[in-house]
């Protein structure tokens, strides 16, 4: 939470550096590059400072301090970036479109499906794509604007294409990533990287062909899974939140989302409950993940309840705003987050997977929550909001549309 912090110390033509950046060899290589330096010269030491899910301006900052400490040898120089500072000028994750088309046979199976994604890069930290990619070099006499993110080779697991592929049996199926190379925003990763829109979009979509099959959307994923596993998360999530009897009242509507993450990582699925009579509000979500082998149940757990909070302050109520000249949600007031008060019951089962590898679980929640929610709200509704975060305006817009 707290904003971007470094030191530096310029003595006889070498710096020392002390950082929270997340890469302190690439940090030491991109300071080198960007100032004509030998990287011998170049010391960056590790030091506690606030984290980031995905990249923040720790690098950034720490070119501030080591331009500061150049103009004065032998001191060290401190530099603490505001509040403002951070929100407005650190990365922030990509803008990203997905457009999807699929067709039924009579037996209401889904036979064929088109996806399109359109996205700028998520793999924009210092020395990728071999640039240094520090806030400052772009603005230093002579200095250029910095290229756009790389965003990783279309597999599936990286950058906007992680998740993209749904993981469904079809037949016949396509999937094309459209790279977007302007952008007026600096963005790099975040959380999940392509993964939280790409499964919202599919997971959202999938509802919206059980609805055409006049299928239940749990029985609808089940028929088109081959994965034991990934059916197995499914089932005890749906039981977990007591699917088959949840109530129906005016106002309140029940939703399923489901992915494995990166297509070949950790299983979740999630279960929201969305009240939506003045506003959007997540009541309750219900897990159910496979994780391969565990170690510390806890330490899993805490993992997806955080990632589950997350993801619902995401699709709910984060939006970057900007005008013609600058960024302008640069504080809590104009980037407004999940209060305390707002937070919903968040309940995690773990599916044992004995003999499988570990996968890890600190990602796992972010699309399934997302795609939750979205098809709760259309429960409650009766109307599909597709654009992202899902607010009480949203909701009113496509109510008038339909």
């Amino acid at each position: 939470m707290a904003p971007s912090c470094a030191i530096a110390r310029w003595d006889d033509g070498s710096v020392t550096v002390w950082s929270h950046s997340q890469g302190v060899f690439a940090l030491r290589d991109a300071i080198a590059a960007g100032l004509g330096l030998d990287a011998g010269r170049v010391t960056v030491h590790h030091a506690e400072g606030a984290g980031a899910y995905g990249h923040n301006g720790a690098d950034d900052a720490a070119l501030d301090a080591v331009l500061l400490a150049r103009a004065v040898p032998g001191r060290p120089v401190r530099v603490l970036w505001s509040r403002e500072d951070e929100m407005a000028w650190a990365p922030l994750g990509s803008a990203m479109l997905a457009r999807l088309s699929a067709g039924l046979d009579a037996q209401g199976r889904i036979v064929t499906w088109r996806q399109d994604v359109w996205s700028n890069g998520f793999i924009g930290r210092p020395g990728r794509g071999g640039e240094p990619r520090l806030l400052a070099l772009a603005h230093l006499a002579g200095g250029r604007p910095m290229p756009p993110a790389p965003d990783g080779p279309p597999t599936g697991a990286m950058g906007s294409t992680r998740n993209a592929v749904p993981g469904y049996r079809i037949p016949d199926l396509e999937v094309v990533r459209h790279r977007l190379l302007t952008m007026p925003i600096r963005t790099s990763s975040l959380r999940s990287l392509g993964a939280f829109l790409n499964v919202f979009a599919i997971e959202s979509f999938v509802d919206e062909l059980a609805e055409c099959a006049a299928a239940d959307p749990v029985e609808f994923r089940l028929a088109h899974l081959t994965d034991p596993r990934a059916a197995a998360v499914i089932e005890a999530a749906a039981d977990l939140a007591g699917w088959a009897g949840r109530p129906r009242a005016e106002g309140t509507g029940y939703g399923l989302g489901y992915a494995r993450y990166k297509g070949l990582a950790g299983y979740c699925a999630a279960v929201a409950e969305v009240e939506a009579e003045n506003d959007v509000r997540v009541r309750r979500l219900w897990l159910a993940v496979d994780v391969g082998t565990v170690i510390n149940p806890d330490g899993v757990i805490n993992q997806v309840e955080g990632g589950a909070v997350q993801s619902a302050s995401w699709a709910t109520r984060e939006r970057v705003t900007f005008d013609r000249a600058k960024i302008t949600s640069v504080g809590w007031d104009t980037y407004p987050v999940l209060r305390f008060t707002e937070v919903p019951e968040v309940t995690v089962r773990i599916v044992a997977a004995p003999g499988q590898p570990e996968t890890g679980a600190g990602e796992i929640a972010q699309g399934p929550v997302a795609a939750a929610v979205g098809n709760a709200l259309a429960d409650a509704t009766g109307v599909r909001v597709r654009d992202l975060p899902l607010t009480r305006e949203q909701v009113i817009r496509a109510i008038e549309s339909s």
